[in-house]
């Protein structure tokens, strides 16, 4: 990329005696605000081919202008009038796409020695991703992480969270509200809303008058939920509910089952106290054999129905159900490249908890878990051709779920199962804003829209994993070029090595 009016890229050694005495976070915000443009600057991205993301045709020879944080105007190169003092940057045979959204990510969630602020954040950015939903962590953390990137203090992504699930007695994970009837969810509800949650996240232990209390509240109040779907409720009866969005397909491979209501009281009653461990690991393995078999293209097509008439979005995260949920030796994120962005300590705890998914399984239990995998990608399918709408997330935070380049790898899965590169692409753009209700502000590349783009090397629609090949992320109108890119994931590797 050629460009002109801007500096090279920064050499990592003139930071050292700096970082020697600076938290890293202060490292990163020099380096890269000392590589951006100004605020108040103009771009110019000449030459280039824009993939919209509105489902149009790529544009060829089209020069897009940003004006401070957004786009001013983009046209045939040849008609597109550029100030004398805009910062030119030459997209001849490179693709301008809109920045990507992660869906499903948890910023407090992976225990990391300094917190997210100096780990997962500036991984999400090197990965061109500007906007992410947070489902489920500790406000005490999200609450000023998002003042800060707001009031322009440190440079990230645009954060929409949850705060603390909503869960049964015990819950799931933490930071959790425990929600046992109407009182109790009103009470936390209304605990939540003034902290300034986006949404109210529900976990799998809740109760069927706990949920449907949940439910209706957020229904009078005209508040979004999202989440998991209970274990004791249906998909179907979780749609019809109003449940905004369901994440990891919980239970819908359930709910696509011709015995769904024998397969929901036998998983109640698998956690049962009486059971040794093992005698729990062979009802469970038994269970998902059944959740196979009884697979009926019938049901499934009546849920898939229901779910886009309800419009009732999906966030698969199939990259966490091929890393964690379904593990097999076959796919192994273990000697991933990017584990070298991963702080030891943290390192050790996923290592861990992948043996434990390996060892102690067999061959059987492996051939189980593929099946379910490509199960779950055909119904996705099946959800992308009924018109159900779809949403790109990882669940980073969860083992072997690299922040930031997981997001590609679930681009990739999105197409395995069937969506085109252009549906993959939305599922990471235009959807998320329409989920978000910034439609109008962000999500595809037009006059007026927000300046959060994303060049690349190569086309994305000839094959989804081109997405990789990023050439330089504009920021809210700040340009981070490849050199700036390349030199934060240098800090984000020393990082993790000392650590």
């Amino acid at each position: 990329m050629a460009a002109t009016n801007t500096g090279a890229g920064f050499d990592l050694s003139r930071f050292e005696s700096f970082a020697k005495c600076a938290p890293i976070a202060l490292v990163i915000a020099a380096l890269l605000w000392s590589c951006s443009s100004s605020t108040d600057s103009t771009i110019a991205v000449t030459h280039v081919t824009v993939i919209d993301a509105t489902g149009s045709p790529p544009q060829s020879h089209i020069t897009v202008l940003i004006k401070g944080q957004n786009i001013a105007a983009l046209g045939p190169s040849s008609a597109v009038g550029i100030p004398s003092q805009a910062h030119i940057v030459d997209g001849t045979g490179k693709f301008l796409i809109p920045a990507l959204a992660d869906m499903h990510v948890h910023l407090t969630g992976s225990g990391e020695p300094a917190g997210s602020r100096e780990f997962i954040v500036p991984l999400l950015l090197a990965n061109g991703i500007t906007t992410v939903r947070d489902m489920g962590g500790y406000l005490e953390s999200l609450v000023p992480l998002r003042q800060d990137i707001e009031k322009g203090k440190r440079l990230g992504p645009q954060i929409f969270f949850a705060g603390p699930y909503l869960d049964g007695n015990p819950p799931s994970f933490q930071p959790s509200l425990v929600v046992t009837n109407r009182q109790e969810a009103a009470d936390a509800i209304h605990t939540l809303v003034p902290r300034g949650v986006d949404f109210i996240k529900v976990q799998s232990i809740l109760s069927r008058e706990a949920y449907f209390a949940i439910a209706d509240i957020c229904r009078r109040e005209r508040l979004t939920f999202v989440g998991h779907v209970p274990d004791r409720v249906t998909a179907a009866e979780a749609s019809d509910a109003g449940q905004k969005s369901i994440e990891h397909l919980t239970d819908v491979l359930r709910a696509c089952s011709s015995d769904e209501p024998r397969l929901m009281r036998e998983q109640l009653e698998t956690g049962s106290h009486t059971q040794t461990p093992a005698q729990s690991h062979v009802r469970q393995l038994a269970w998902q054999r059944e959740l196979l078999q009884s697979f009926s293209d019938q049901q499934a097509a009546a849920l898939i129905a229901k779910f886009a008439r309800n419009q009732t979005w999906q966030v698969p995260t199939l990259i966490l159900l091929r890393n964690v949920a379904f593990a097999t030796p076959q796919n192994n994120p273990v000697n991933d490249p990017d584990t070298k962005y991963i702080p030891r300590s943290l390192l050790q705890k996923w290592l861990a908890v992948r043996n434990q998914l390996i060892t102690n399984a067999d061959a059987e239990e492996f051939a189980v878990r593929a099946g379910l995998l490509q199960k779950s990608m055909q119904v996705v399918a099946k959800m992308q051709s009924f018109g159900v709408l779809i949403m790109a997330g990882t669940d980073t935070g969860a083992p072997f779920l690299f922040p930031g380049s997981a997001l590609h790898d679930e681009l990739a899965l999105l197409v395995q199962a069937a969506l085109t590169p252009m549906q993959a692409l939305q599922a990471a753009t235009k959807s998320p804003a329409d989920f978000l209700g910034k439609s109008k502000t962000q999500g595809t590349i037009e006059p007026g829209k927000s300046a959060d783009l994303l060049l690349l090397d190569a086309n994305p629609l000839e094959d989804i994993r081109k997405t990789r090949k990023i050439r330089a992320l504009i920021l809210h109108g700040k340009l981070l070029d490849r050199s700036a890119l390349d030199d934060l994931l240098a800090i984000e590797m020393k990082f993790a090595g000392s650590n």
